[in-house]
């Protein structure tokens, strides 16, 4: 869990913002989403391989954009 000291002089609405990109960079929302319903190893599974082959093809693009492949 992500922890947001607040600064002197600090308003709580920034201290809040703070916080919340905090929870954002460390994945908080997602994993707890993720861990809200239970989720058939075969889904896992298939839901892994959707998010390897849109990397690749995420890498494939940028390749190709650069001008490398």
């Amino acid at each position: 869990m992500p922890i947001v000291h607040v600064r002197d002089e600090e308003s709580f609405e920034n201290a809040l913002r703070r916080f919340k990109r905090k929870c954002e960079k460390a994945g908080v929302l997602t994993e707890l989403k993720k861990r809200q319903h239970f989720e058939k190893p075969s889904v896992k599974r298939k839901r892994k391989a959707l998010q390897g082959r849109k990397k690749m093809l995420r890498k494939l693009a940028e390749e190709r954009r650069l001008g490398l492949h």
